[in-house]
């Protein structure tokens, strides 16, 4: 049990924090600068749209690390499987904006599953193909957690002030 636990924190942490800190970003930097740098894509909407920047990419891969070292520095995963999975996250995320522009859908639009799991479906696909294989009840698991930690999260951000939609 002991062992799922941490396998568990190893992959979830580095993402769940990858995936919140662009949220903290675009209060703390004002002027940020768009991932897509302003491109419309062949269907003539914004390949991600004004709410994926530079900096806040940046920093979800940043902070990840970051958590993903100090939990490494206890035993819980390592620097490079976090970095994977931060970069996976960031890309993740990025990814379910592309689909919603192709919808047709405006930047904060909820898409239930893609908000809550396309992160860390990406996340996961990239360490099993960078760093090794993750354990399958470790995988559901996260999978069935993810959405409802996700839409409490992103409730209390509102709350706060973080985000200006609750979902």
């Amino acid at each position: 049990m002991t062992s799922l636990l941490i396998q568990l924190l190893a992959l979830m942490v580095p993402c769940y924090v990858a995936n919140a800190f662009p949220v903290v970003m675009a209060k703390l930097v004002k002027h940020r600068h768009p991932l897509d740098f302003g491109r419309k894509f062949i269907d003539g909407r914004r390949v991600l749209g004004d709410g994926k920047s530079i900096e806040g990419f940046i920093a979800g891969i940043l902070l990840g690390s970051l958590a993903g070292w100090f939990m490494s520095l206890w035993g819980i995963g390592s620097l490079p499987g976090a970095t994977v999975l931060s970069v996976g996250t960031m890309l993740g995320d990025a990814l379910g904006s592309f689909v919603k522009r192709r919808l047709g859908l405006e930047r904060g639009a909820p898409v239930p599953l893609l908000d809550q799991l396309a992160f860390l479906l990406t996340a996961m696909l990239l360490y099993w193909f960078f760093i090794g294989t993750i354990n399958l009840v470790i995988a559901v698991i996260l999978v069935i957690i993810t959405p409802p930690i996700h839409i409490i999260s992103n409730f209390f951000a509102y709350k706060l002030g973080l985000k200006s939609e609750p979902w």
